[in-house]
């Protein structure tokens, strides 16, 4: 393995609405290497308001995206944090990152507003103008969830206080297990950019924006040997599946994936890990998309986690973690966490019916058996 690179940094995607907590961010090294991890819809075009110059291949149209939600958590003493969850089919429960509401730790926010907008405004702040608003009333987050940010089990799931409204779309999640290679498309109520991933994250939160890229690879990858692990300092069990794409603008010179496979790896240069993108359609996700879906044949496949950068010695433009191209994306896959999810979303609401439906035959056939007894 040719480790010779220079800075690792990696941000969880929690940006503040208000006063900014202080992040946490742990240090590290390894045969030279210098890395940072922080716990703090970026696209090839700009993602600004259309009448800013924002490319409109950008917005989501609410009839597909009514169902990815804005979270609003309080924490106290002023500092609210934004992030962006999705809607299951029994349209009361939402599936999010773990770190949205939650330090690995018993400790919760003081509370948390789900919002949702049904309209055609596509630059609508949800959570200023929304069409349905509710309060999460129960936190299940994945009991193997450590606060680290780079985690597959940074996912939880939030428990709303009523059904939401049936105008709201929702979503199943995706049957499939391995992710490596598939295209998908991410949404997500995080900071935008008014140049594109030349420039990175320079715009506010609030306004939902989707687009664009393929799972390039899990860190668990046997072509890997396992050295993940030693790179990031986390055990194999909790990293094996966390799911890797990068932010490319059709340069070789800024294909992460490539460059951090082959010259960080000394893995060969196939297809599996060097290709350029998907032109214009291609997005990052930044500050404020944590938690948020990432959809393969409109099914939820997995949830938006963290960022990270290898430095411009391996594809960014610059050395900043700040959604330029060349970064990665982090994302928790669904398909290892099924049984969880199911375990802690609350019955679908046919099953309510279907039980009394049971309770009102059995009344009736009580009644009956007396009248003929």
């Amino acid at each position: 393995m040719k480790l010779t690179l220079s800075a690792l940094t990696a941000a969880a995607l929690l940006a503040a609405t208000g006063v900014q907590a202080a992040p946490s961010t742990v240090s590290g090294s390894y045969a030279g290497l210098d890395w940072t991890a922080s716990s703090t819809i970026v696209g090839v075009n700009s993602t600004a308001t259309g009448v800013a110059g924002g490319d409109p291949r950008y917005l989501a149209p609410r009839s597909q995206y009514s169902g990815v939600a804005t979270l609003i958590m309080d924490y106290g003493a002023g500092n609210q944090f934004i992030c962006s969850g999705t809607l299951l089919g029994n349209q009361k429960s939402i599936v999010t990152a773990g770190h949205c509401v939650s330090d690995g730790t018993s400790a919760r926010p003081l509370s948390t507003t789900v919002y949702f907008y049904t309209g055609t405004d596509p630059e609508n702040i949800t959570y200023n103008q929304p069409s349905f608003a509710y309060q999460v009333t129960n936190y299940a987050v994945n009991s193997a969830y450590t606060g680290q940010v780079i985690d597959q089990n940074d996912i939880a799931v939030l428990t709303l206080d009523r059904l939401v409204d049936w105008s709201v779309k929702s979503y199943d999640l995706y049957g499939g297990d391995d992710l490596t290679g598939v295209d998908f498309n991410v949404a997500g109520y995080g900071a935008r950019s008014d140049a594109g991933g030349n420039v990175g994250d320079n715009l506010g939160t609030g306004r939902l924006r989707q687009g664009d890229n393929r799972y390039d690879f899990r860190l668990g990858d046997e072509d890997f040997g396992g050295l993940w692990d030693d790179v990031l300092g986390e055990p194999a069990a909790q990293i094996e599946y966390t799911y890797l794409s990068d932010f490319d603008n059709g340069l070789a010179a800024n294909d992460a994936s490539c460059r951090v496979a082959v010259e960080g790896f000394g893995l060969a240069g196939t297809s599996k890990y060097c290709n350029t993108g998907l032109g214009l359609d291609e997005v990052s996700i930044a500050g404020g998309d944590s938690g948020g879906p990432g959809f393969v044949g409109g099914k939820l496949a997995s949830v938006n986690s963290f960022g990270l950068t290898f430095g411009s010695g391996f594809g960014d433009l610059d050395d900043d973690l700040n959604v330029t191209f060349g970064e990665f994306n982090g994302f928790v896959p669904i398909s290892i966490h099924r049984d969880f999810i199911q375990a802690n979303a609350v019955p679908e609401p046919g099953t309510y019916a279907l039980a009394g439906l049971g309770l009102l035959a059995v009344g009736w056939s009580r009644r009956r058996q007396r009248r003929n007894a």
